[in-house]
């Protein structure tokens, strides 16, 4: 048979076992069963409670509900395996117990069917804790065809756009989300537990400030306006500060008009936090005890397997200025670079691409990314960074062409970004100069000038430490996913046509 003539058939078998589930479905509401018309199941247990606490539960009766994932018909007597949130317990039904009636209807579920069960907790021949049945209810028919059992759901693509199937089949996926929600609770805890607030901003912008991305925009009818999508919270958390609110943060979702690739999703989980009276090494104490903290919590340890490597989140981060670690991995050190001719020099003999407009800072922070952060893989804060890339930051008192300004990074990944925060409102106007001209000179990523942001400087901002985390790394660190789509339940995906 040739290949097409093969594919065919098996859309011809698929065809027909869809057929059959939705004839099941009917005659099923012929007969006054559709289970669809039930609206709640009352369940008592879940799979982990039963099998963790079996001395507790054996011969007391539990009501378990779930997806159906496997079947075996023996006659009289049956196994099937249901699927909760946290695992699957066996249930073994039996006619003489369900009564000939329920069980011929049982007999006629499908593989992916939500039933629920009601029986006494016994444990197998074989040692398999299970529940003995003496009801099951129909919940909910499955239409379509799980992937087989034994490959799973493999096709990236496909787990990707239907999240929902890869939930069902791949049990480290829930897992991984789990994970997540608890790492975001922790961190709340966390940051309770230090006097935080948790605040909310606008999403929807007129200027969106505070990073340097390009921004979605969009049109508001009602005021005939154009706004943007916010990419990141800053300005408004900053404005906060002014206002009293001495610790604030906030965990949410920015919006970057940028690629996709292993780390980055152009919509993505935020968190910032401010606290006044505190400055960038306020804010590297307050990230290694969180972080810790968090690992300690979620994963019982804070030696964290990634990758090939095991990361120890126990132990004193290193630090680092950007102009030491540039030295560290090239021999360059850019304290003795007199200034931007000299400094693109030094680039072309390295073969570093670099643009008209970049200045010695910029240059400085090209041999970073391209020689240095490959090298990050344990916990290091990279401190003061030059005053042309960050524009939000206060100065170093004795180096101003540098800032108050770290980067932790792990694994070769930048964790967070921190300032101490420029609350001077005539150096803040000049750094929004500068980034217009940025942006005339043809940067996409740069800032616009945000005249009331200005006004609040001016009535006053005290010495602020601020931080953004990027909450969806933190997650592929503590859970050892490789991409970000992996810790997205619904990453951005193009559309099919």
């Amino acid at each position: 048979m040739a290949e097409g003539q093969n594919g065919n058939v098996q859309e011809q078998d698929i065809h027909q076992l869809l057929k059959v589930r939705r004839e099941k479905l009917a005659a099923l509401q012929e007969a006054g069963k559709d289970p669809f018309r039930i609206t709640k199941y009352d369940v008592t247990h879940h799979s982990r409670d039963i099998k963790d606490h079996f001395e507790e539960m054996e011969g007391k009766r539990v009501r378990i509900a779930g997806r159906m994932m496997s079947k075996r018909i023996m006659g009289k007597a049956s196994f099937c395996n249901v699927q909760d949130l946290p695992g699957n317990i066996q249930c073994y039904v039996a006619r003489d117990n369900v009564g000939e009636e329920s069980y011929g209807d049982f007999k006629k579920f499908d593989v992916g069917d939500i039933i629920g069960v009601e029986g006494e907790v016994f444990k197998t021949r074989t040692g398999e804790v299970s529940v003995h049945a003496s009801q099951v209810v129909l919940l909910s028919k499955s239409l379509q065809i799980l992937p087989e059992k034994f490959h799973g759901l493999t096709n990236t693509d496909i787990r990707y756009r239907q999240r929902y199937t890869d939930l069902i089949m791949n049990s480290e996926v829930r897992e991984t989300f789990i994970k997540r929600s608890q790492i975001i609770s922790a961190i709340r805890r966390y940051l309770e537990s230090q006097g935080f607030l948790e605040v909310e901003t606008p999403m929807l912008v007129a200027n969106a400030g505070g990073a340097a991305a390009r921004p979605f925009e969009t049109h508001f009818n009602a005021l005939d306006e154009d706004v943007k999508l916010r990419i990141s919270l800053e300005l408004y958390l900053k404005r906060l500060i002014v206002g009293g609110m001495e610790r604030v943060y906030e965990i949410g979702r920015v919006f970057r008009n940028e690629g996709l690739d292993t780390r980055h999703n152009p919509e993505f989980t935020l968190m910032e936090l401010y606290q006044a009276y505190t400055d960038y090494y306020g804010m590297m104490d307050l990230t290694e005890n969180m972080f810790r903290y968090v690992a300690q919590e979620v994963c019982g340890t804070t030696l964290i397997p990634y990758a090939e490597e095991m990361i120890d989140l126990g132990k004193p981060f290193e630090r680092l200025t950007m102009v030491e670690a540039v030295k560290k991995y090239t021999g360059i050190d850019f304290d003795e670079v007199a200034d931007t001719e000299a400094a693109k020099k030094l680039a072309d003999e390295k073969g570093l691409h670099y643009e008209a407009r970049h200045a010695r800072g910029d240059i400085l922070n090209l041999f970073f990314e391209e020689f240095v952060e490959e090298h990050l893989i344990q916990p290091v804060f990279i401190m003061d960074h030059p005053v042309e890339i960050s524009p939000l930051t206060k100065r170093k008192p004795d180096k101003p062409d540098y800032v108050e300004r770290f980067e932790l990074f792990i694994y070769g990944r930048e964790m967070c970004n921190a300032y101490s925060e420029l609350n001077d409102p005539i150096d803040q106007r000049g750094r929004f100069e500068e980034q217009e001209k940025q942006f005339a000179m043809g940067n996409e990523e740069a800032n616009h000038t945000d005249e009331d942001f200005l006004n609040a400087l001016e009535i006053g901002m005290p010495p602020t430490g601020g931080i953004g985390y990027g909450i969806d790394r933190l997650v592929m660190l503590l859970t050892n996913s490789p991409a970000i789509r992996d810790v997205l339940l619904f990453p951005t995906m193009r559309t099919l046509e």
